[in-house]
This record gives C-alpha cells, sequence and structure tokens, in this order.
C-alpha cells in the first residue's frame, strides 16, 4: 500500500453495525470510509464502482450471503482483499470463508482497535485471523456440512432460510430444476428427507439465524 488512506467498504444487512462501524472509521486516520452495502448483490455492485482496498464482509444477509459475494469479487478480482466481520465463530464458517480466498477472518465480539488493525493487515495482504479461531481452521474436519462443494453450500443456506428453489435460481442465474438436482444432493449428503430437518441442522450449525 501507498502513504495514500486505506479506502474500505462495508457489507452487512444491519443499519446499526453500519452506522456504528462509520463512526469507527473517523477515529483511524489511515482509514477511509468508501461505501456500504446491505447485501452480497449490491456488495459485488459496488466493488466494480468503488474498488475498495478492502472490503468488510457480514456472511448471512438476506439473498446473496457473503461466502458467494466474496466468492463473484474473488472472480472478478483475484487480488481483491477480503475480511470477514461475522457472528459465526465456528469451524464450517471459517473453513468455507478461507476456502473463497479471503484473507481474514473476525467475530464480532472483537474489540474495535482489533477491528481496526485486521483492516491494516488485510489491506497490507496479509492474512489475519481471529486468535480464537486459528486453531480451528487446523482441526476442522468437515463433518455432514463439509461434505457440500461451495455452491450446495449456499443453495443449503438459503433453503433453510425458506427460499424457493425459484427464487434461488434467479440469484445463482441457474434453472430451478438444477436447483432441485442441488436439492437432492444436498438431502443425501446431509441425511436428513424434509426441508425442515434441513433447516434444523442449519440452525445446529449456526449457518442460519434463530
Amino acid at each position: 500500500m501507498t502513504d495514500q488512506l486505506v479506502s474500505v467498504m462495508l457489507v452487512d444487512d444491519q443499519p446499526i453495525v453500519r452506522a456504528g462501524f462509520r463512526r469507527l472509521m473517523g477515529t483511524d486516520g489511515t482509514l477511509r470510509f468508501c461505501c456500504e452495502a446491505a447485501d452480497g448483490e449490491e456488495a459485488c455492485r459496488l466493488y466494480k464502482l468503488e474498488r475498495p482496498d478492502v472490503v468488510v464482509m457480514d456472511l448471512i444477509m438476506p439473498g446473496m450471503g457473503g461466502l458467494e459475494a466474496a466468492r463473484r469479487i474473488l472472480v472478478g478480482d483475484p487480488v481483491a482483499r477480503i475480511l470477514v466481520f461475522s457472528v459465526h465463530d465456528n469451524e464450517e464458517m471459517l473453513a468455507r470463508a478461507l476456502k473463497v480466498g479471503v484473507l481474514g477472518y473476525l467475530t464480532k465480539k472483537s474489540a474495535p482497535a482489533i477491528l481496526l488493525d485486521a483492516i491494516g493487515k488485510v489491506a497490507q495482504g496479509h492474512m489475519y485471523i481471529d486468535p480464537e479461531l486459528a486453531g480451528k481452521a487446523i482441526r476442522y474436519g468437515g463433518g455432514l456440512i463439509g461434505r457440500l462443494t461451495q455452491r450446495e453450500f449456499e443453495v443449503f443456506r438459503l433453503l433453510a432460510e425458506g427460499k424457493t428453489p425459484g427464487e434461488i435460481a434467479a440469484l445463482f442465474c441457474i434453472s430451478p430444476k438444477t436447483v432441485s438436482v442441488h436439492q437432492t444432493h444436498i438431502m443425501q449428503k446431509l441425511e436428513v428427507r424434509s426441508l425442515v430437518q434441513l433447516a434444523h441442522v442449519a440452525l445446529r450449525h449456526g449457518i442460519v439465524r434463530s
């Protein structure tokens, strides 16, 4: 990075989080709040327009979640620097995020100073993992959910949120029939027989909000 201010985009569906983040950015003389998005679709659009130095990304949002948004941003710009900032402190979400290619993962339990430090590290191209989670990335074995491909995982999350195959198909620009095929594979891999059971698995692993 140069001596210029680091531009930062926040992606989070909660207005109170975005407001607090804007105030926090104003306390650091090395960072510049660039823009904000409330969902993954908006994040992808704004990234192309603004090209922020760092994207601070929530994971669970209505519609396109943070993992899919991060994946799409990185497909378009492989050197994009993305820091996950999430309530989730479980191995599954951490492993998924790292597999997508994000540079950092921090939980929302972290102190403001740690968030600022993490943004600075990611802006320099360094990986930053929440110290409480670092060991989990190595120990994580995957379990049932680890059997899912990245696309299956996103379909799984949206089905658990109550989205229809048609709605999911529109998000990913695929056919409802393809979504149904994914659904069949997901239910086989997770060893469930109904969408209710599927939703319970998602809740138990913290994949969706209760």
